[in-house]
C-alpha cells in the first residue's frame, strides 16, 4: 500500500508541474518571476518554487520524463526516503544556486532531476549492493548524457545542474553514512 501512495505522490507532482505549465503559458509565462533569482530577496521563494516552473512545454517535457523515471527509482526506497532526498536536493541545490548562480531567473526541475540522478549513482557507491548497482547501471545507460548538462551554455542553468547533483550526492552520503554508522554501532 505504501508503494501505491508513493507512486501516486510522484504522479501528483508531475501533474502539478503540468498544471502549473498550462496556467503559466496561458499567462504568458508571467509566473516565472517567482523563479529563483540569485542573491535577491525576491528570488528566495524561487528556491522552492522554481522546480515547478518551466520556460516552455518542451522544457517541461525534457524534465518530466527523467523526473518520473528517476523519481520512481528513488521511490522504491519508500515515500519518506523520496521526500527526504527531494527536499535536500531542492533546498540545498536551490540555496547553492541562489548564492552562486548567474544573474537572471532560474526555472525548471532539471536541478531536481540531476539530484535524483546523482543520488542513485552515489547510493550504489555507499550501499554496494547488487540492487543499487543495477539501478545505477540502468541510470548510467539511460542518462549518461546528463554529464553534458554541466557544460555552460546560454539559457541553461548549468549551475542548477551542478548544485542539484551535488545535493543529491550529499543526500546519499548523509542517509547512508548515518545508516552504516547505526548498523556498526555496538549492541
Amino acid at each position: 500500500m505504501d508503494a501505491v501512495k508513493g507512486f501516486k505522490t510522484l504522479a501528483g507532482l508531475a501533474l502539478l508541474m503540468v498544471a502549473v505549465q498550462v496556467f503559466n503559458s496561458a499567462l504568458g509565462y508571467s509566473l516565472n518571476i517567482f523563479g529563483l533569482i540569485p542573491r535577491t530577496l525576491q528570488g528566495l521563494p524561487g528556491i522552492a518554487l522554481s522546480p515547478f516552473l518551466h520556460g516552455s512545454f518542451g522544457h517541461l517535457a525534457a524534465n518530466l520524463v527523467p523526473f518520473l523515471l528517476l523519481g520512481a527509482l528513488v521511490m522504491t526506497e519508500g515515500l519518506k526516503r523520496f521526500v527526504s532526498v527531494s527536499l535536500t536536493i531542492i533546498l540545498l541545490g536551490g540555496a547553492l544556486v541562489w548564492l552562486f548562480g548567474f544573474r537572471g531567473i532560474h526555472v525548471g526541475a532539471s536541478g531536481w532531476v540531476f539530484g535524483l540522478w546523482a543520488y542513485i549513482l552515489a547510493r550504489a557507491w555507499f550501499l554496494r549492493s547488487w540492487g543499487s548497482l543495477l539501478a545505477a547501471s540502468v541510470v548510467m545507460f539511460l542518462y549518461s548524457g546528463l554529464i553534458f548538462g554541466f557544460i555552460p551554455r546560454a539559457g541553461v542553468s548549468f549551475e542548477g545542474h551542478i548544485a542539484g547533483a551535488f545535493a543529491g550526492f550529499v543526500a546519499a552520503k548523509s542517509l547512508f553514512s548515518r545508516s552504516r554508522a547505526m548498523s556498526n554501532a555496538p549492541r
